[in-house]
């Protein structure tokens, strides 16, 4: 019996002796929800599973809930209402970044390109080297 009931049966294979292969529902970035085809989730694996768990992990808020463990989530909505400089500010969501995504054992490194601060919008590119290879990912 499964734990998500919802979700189709998922075997589980293993590309090393060490990690089963990385799996996760798709997501659409843009509007914010789960991709579904035929009526079912669609499951991604690999780097474009990890993806997901990046987009969701820097999303959701660090110690507010919780069913997730205290090394799960950012920091990033603490930048919010502070009296920092742009400098400061872009600085403290690198590390936030970074903090966040070093946590999952599929990431082996994190490189947070650039930041950007604009109108009260942060944003980001990272490079995240995962044991499937390179990625870069756009928040």
């Amino acid at each position: 019996m499964s734990l998500f009931p919802f979700v189709s049966n998922i075997e589980e294979v293993k590309i090393d002796n060490t990690f089963p292969l990385y799996k996760e529902v798709a997501w659409d970035f843009k509007r914010n929800v789960p991709i579904i085809e035929n009526r079912d989730f669609k499951i991604v694996e690999g780097n474009e599973a990890i993806k997901v768990w990046v987009y969701k992990a820097l999303l959701t808020p660090r110690y507010q809930y919780s069913i997730y463990t205290w090394n799960y989530g950012s920091e990033l909505l603490s930048l919010i209402g502070k009296a920092y400089t742009p400098q400061l500010t872009k600085s403290e969501a690198k590390r936030y970044i970074e903090e966040a995504l070093k946590i999952n054992p599929y990431i082996l490194e994190v490189n947070v390109l650039d930041t950007d601060f604009k109108d009260g919008v942060l944003s980001a590119n990272v490079k995240i080297v995962t044991i499937y290879g390179e990625s870069e990912v756009t928040i």
